[in-house]
């Protein structure tokens, strides 16, 4: 688009000042569209607004409706996602956190406290000083020999393919910036991830990057990789919350042939990984994996991802922990409700267990076998703001993992196009016309800050509710609903023992 409005707007030019000087009248008509041209020309250039830089002069039609009013805003963010708004505060909140700006909206709370839709932490009238220093936490149990100290808000799964790659260069240099790690998602590890930031590799079911010929995993080519300094971590994908028990998917028009050698396809066709993976079949299998892996790795720290569906299948692999004597150093929780580029509507919408439940669940079902205090537990889906980061921690989560508010922080205007090439900001797409919209320097800096500004706002959150550090947050800090329920009333009868509802429905 950039190239064809200054290609076409010199000949246009031309041609109109040429018809002008002929008749020799009506010059404000040349004057104007050179005005405009030069407009387009600097939007071309500049390197804060994708939208501007890869649609001169017509993207400030967006703008200026966004600017109206919130009403107007909130009808531009259910239009484009399919009449189920991402909440306005929370968007905004993580677009200005990635800018750097102040964080503070006017005419306060936008949410009506009288219904259970409610959420909030109770506050103390003692509240105490923030701390400075942003929190880590150490991954890698007696098992691991690399352990590995995290930061406490990561980068969540997002293959280059599904991104572009100077978004997954954004991503990984603000990612080397901030000291917190990117996970590659399932596509494998390209050279858009080697920007010096640290790597959680993950491993999907198409093994893409250490496959064979035949599609099966080969050790060979995962120890390559994975005793790469840049790889801290390395998790196996069982499942995503966004399309739990479907394998993941690449369109044709995504699949280049240079993301096709990354992982070792065919180029120009759609991937669409097994549901299931090849390598192991049940959960003494998985665990002998995990331990393969971490032997091929040369110690560091193995884990697996997914999302909860039948519960007796979890508390199978915790009986076998046991009797192997195998432990995963992390298990990465994703909650239903979380997204994805391209899933049918079905697995999106009626599929696995939400994140809420699914964390209560783990942990109490870690706990009953005596394992809880062998690895850490990752909150992966939606877990988008400083308040969800809270809590995940007060449902029982180490750490927290996040995509969308990466995203947003990159550019991401929610158009919902990530799954046919066409996404306008140049985040999700491989249309290289696109992509060039997308300026390095300023989107990592976003993701930098982005990260740095959720973290402080969880320290001031904490301080507020009067607790002095991570260890102290639980589910007694939060109130939610009509009747502000303690969110440990609800679910955990061991803090103030009072139980209005079943404490594990599920």
């Amino acid at each position: 688009m950039r190239n064809q409005f200054i290609k076409w707007g010199i000949v246009a030019l031309i041609v109109i000042w040429a018809i002008a000087l002929l008749i020799r009248a009506h010059y404000w008509i040349p004057i104007l569209l050179t005005c405009i041209y030069a407009l387009g020309i600097y939007n071309s250039f500049q390197t804060k607004h994708a939208i501007l830089r890869n649609f001169p002069v017509l993207g400030y039609f967006r703008y200026f409706f966004e600017s109206i009013s919130p009403e107007m805003q909130q009808y531009f963010i259910e239009r484009e996602t399919d009449g189920k708004p991402f909440p306005r505060n929370q968007r905004s909140a993580a677009y200005r956190r990635a800018k750097n700006l102040s964080d503070t909206v006017p005419f306060g709370t936008q949410l009506d406290i009288n219904t259970r839709k409610y959420e909030g932490i109770k506050h103390s009238i003692y509240a105490t000083s923030p701390m400075e220093e942003l929190p880590r936490v150490l991954v890698g149990g007696e098992q691991c020999t690399q352990q590995y100290n995290a930061s406490l808000f990561n980068i969540s799964a997002m293959s280059f393919g599904s991104l572009s790659d100077r978004a997954q260069v954004s991503l990984n240099r603000g990612a080397k910036k901030g000291g917190f790690y990117h996970n590659t998602g399932e596509g494998g590890i390209s050279p858009y991830h080697l920007e010096g930031g640290d790597l959680c590799w993950q491993i999907g079911t198409g093994y893409f990057g250490c496959r064979d010929e035949e599609g099966r995993f080969s050790p060979e080519l995962f120890k390559d990789k994975a005793t790469l300094p840049n790889v801290k971590m390395i998790e196996i994908k069982l499942s995503q919350g966004a399309k739990p028990g479907h394998g993941g998917v690449l369109p044709g028009s995504k699949n280049t042939p240079e993301i096709a050698a990354i992982r070792h396809v065919q180029p120009g066709v759609t991937i669409i990984s097994p549901p299931s993976h090849s390598a192991f079949s049940d959960a003494v299998g998985l665990l002998k994996f995990v331990q393969q892996l971490r032997e091929l790795s040369g110690g560091k720290p193995i884990g697996f991802k997914l999302c909860i569906g039948d519960t007796k299948e979890f508390e199978n692999i915790c009986v076998q922990m046991n009797v192997l004597k195998i432990f995963p150093d992390f298990i990465t929780i994703d909650g239903a409700e979380g997204g994805t580029g391209a899933a049918p509507p079905e697995f999106s919408d009626g599929v696995g267990m939400p994140l809420e439940p699914a964390l209560i669940f783990v942990n109490r079902t870690l706990k009953s076998f005596n394992v809880r205090d062998k690895l850490r537990v990752i909150a992966s889906g939606k877990v988008l703001t400083s308040l969800d980061i809270l809590r995940a921690i007060a449902m029982g989560a180490d750490m927290c993992n996040n995509a969308r508010g990466f995203m947003f922080a990159l550019g991401c205007i929610q158009a919902l196009r990530c799954n046919n090439n066409t996404c306008p900001t140049g985040v999700a797409t491989q249309d290289k016309m696109l992509v060039k919209g997308l300026d390095v320097t300023d989107k990592s800096e976003r993701v930098y800050h982005f990260h740095k500004n959720t973290l402080h706002t969880c320290n001031e959150l904490i301080a507020a509710a009067g607790r002095k550090s991570y260890e102290e947050v639980d589910a007694s800090m939060f109130m939610r609903g009509d009747e502000f329920e303690h969110l440990a009333d609800l679910y955990f009868p061991d803090i103030l023992g009072n139980v209005r509802k079943p404490a594990n429905k599920y």
